[in-house]
């Protein structure tokens, strides 16, 4: 028989391979950072990553209501998520016009890392994820949830951020890596096609979330 420990920490685990194998802005730069660098950039930007998820988790599971009811966080991470992914879409496409030595960041392991926490931490869909993390745990039978329930969760979704890290990395260097110049180039490109799509659409939730003037 499976105990409610077991059973909570599996679901968290779950959860957290759904939410973070979902492609998105973080796959996408994982890809871009993988092209010219291989493993260690694009496991840099899933570790960075990683550590603004963590941060969002700790504190939607330290304060889901506040999290809840700060409605109007989401407009300024909004604003600034699309901001970065359109910087992001901006630099892509500028890196397809370089030839690879003369590329000063796609390799670098400390601003993958830096950029991967910050489009995590710039990310809108983290706030709304945390924020309805009281009825996720309705949904698994937990009405009133405690600390312990609330740790139990938080290791079992940050065990498979971990795992997946590794995985997604390993994945795209096997993929991407080395694949020669035209491959690159563009490579470089639907990344940044991905990045301005995402900009857009990050902009677009955002501003419809304003409130109405007057």
């Amino acid at each position: 028989m499976i105990t409610p420990v077991l059973s909570l920490f599996g679901m968290a685990f779950l959860l957290g391979l759904i939410f973070n194998a979902t492609p998105g802005a973080v796959f996408a730069e994982t890809i871009r950072r993988g092209v010219d660098g291989g493993y260690r950039p694009a496991l840099a930007v899933q570790i960075g990553s990683l550590a603004g998820d963590a941060a969002w988790a700790i504190l939607g599971l330290a304060g889901i209501g506040l999290l809840l009811q700060a409605e109007m966080l989401r407009i300024p991470v909004g604003i600034g998520g699309a901001a970065y992914l359109s910087w992001l879409a901006f630099d892509s496409w500028r890196e397809s016009l370089t030839p690879p030595s003369a590329t000063n960041t796609a390799g670098a392991t400390g601003t993958a890392l830096r950029s991967g926490a910050i489009l995590a931490l710039s990310n809108p869909q983290n706030v709304a994820y945390w924020a309805a993390l009281g009825s996720a745990f309705s949904a698994l039978g937990v009405s009133e949830p405690d600390r312990i329930d609330y740790v139990i969760f938080f290791a079992g979704f940050m065990a498979s951020s971990v795992l997946w890290c590794f995985v997604c990395a390993g994945a795209v260097s096997w993929l991407f890596g080395g694949r020669g110049e035209l491959w690159r180039v563009w490579t470089y490109r639907l990344c940044a096609l991905a990045f301005a799509w995402l900009a857009a659409g990050t902009a677009y939730e955002t501003l419809k979330g304003l409130p109405a003037a007057g």
